[in-house]
């Protein structure tokens, strides 16, 4: 072949970057992941072994948010996701896997809150159907007015 047709590697050394259009990162990209990686995880780690917020549903929530700020860290930085990418489809199939991701973890997180909610045993009934200590008969007179 000509220089005309592939000026940049008319010896075929290989040299050339046919990778498309997604770039590999540097060393100081992946060093600049890394460190926000190592702080998105040992900022909830902290939160919890300290239990500097007190409230574990917050606490929960929080690191939730952290995870998911990591997971875009990594998609960023690891994973090089960018809208140039193949004409921006694969991070398109990117944004569909999360929607889908998400909607199957909330949906599954609330049908398993309400499962707990609603099957496990009420407060003034033990597991063997007995009454707790200060409750009498007459407040569960009728088994059928159970919430």
């Amino acid at each position: 072949m000509s220089d005309a047709v592939h000026p940049h590697d008319a010896h075929g050394h290989g040299h050339d970057d046919h990778h498309g259009e997604g770039a590999h990162g540097s060393f100081g990209s992946y060093m600049i992941g890394f460190g926000l990686s190592v702080i998105l995880t040992a900022i909830p780690f902290w939160l919890v072994m300290s239990n500097v917020l007190g409230d574990p549903k917050l606490t929960g929530i929080i690191i939730v948010a952290f995870a998911a700020v990591q997971v875009v860290v990594h998609m960023i930085y690891f994973l090089h996701m960018n809208t140039r990418v193949e004409g921006g489809w694969s991070f398109m199939a990117m944004a569909l896997t999360l929607v889908l991701v998400v909607i199957v973890l909330a949906g599954s997180t609330w049908v398993m809150y309400h499962m707990n909610n609603n099957m496990m045993p009420h407060a003034d009934i033990d597991m063997t159907g007995e009454m707790n200590a200060g409750h009498d008969m007459s407040t569960m007179a009728n088994m059928s007015e159970m919430p």
